[in-house]
């Protein structure tokens, strides 16, 4: 099963913590978003393999926009 991790804040990718093929846990950060100057954690919501990273930094970042997609 595919879940897509997806941006809860507006504004720019400031880095993606994780690499294609990690294995990550419910609540381990993914990714970082700037927001405004400030940096907000992207967190996965379950446990699984990040199966592909769909944004690279200095994206830009709406609520919603998909990120990162895991294999469960």
């Amino acid at each position: 099963m595919e879940i897509t991790v997806k941006a809860h804040m507006p504004g720019l990718v400031a880095r993606v913590v994780v690499n294609e093929g990690d294995k990550v846990t419910a609540g381990q950060e993914v990714a970082v978003i700037n927001c405004m100057k400030t940096e907000i954690q992207v967190f996965a919501e379950s446990d699984g393999v990040v199966k592909s990273i769909l944004v690279k930094e200095w994206d830009e970042m709406e609520i919603g926009s998909p990120m990162i997609i895991l294999e469960a």
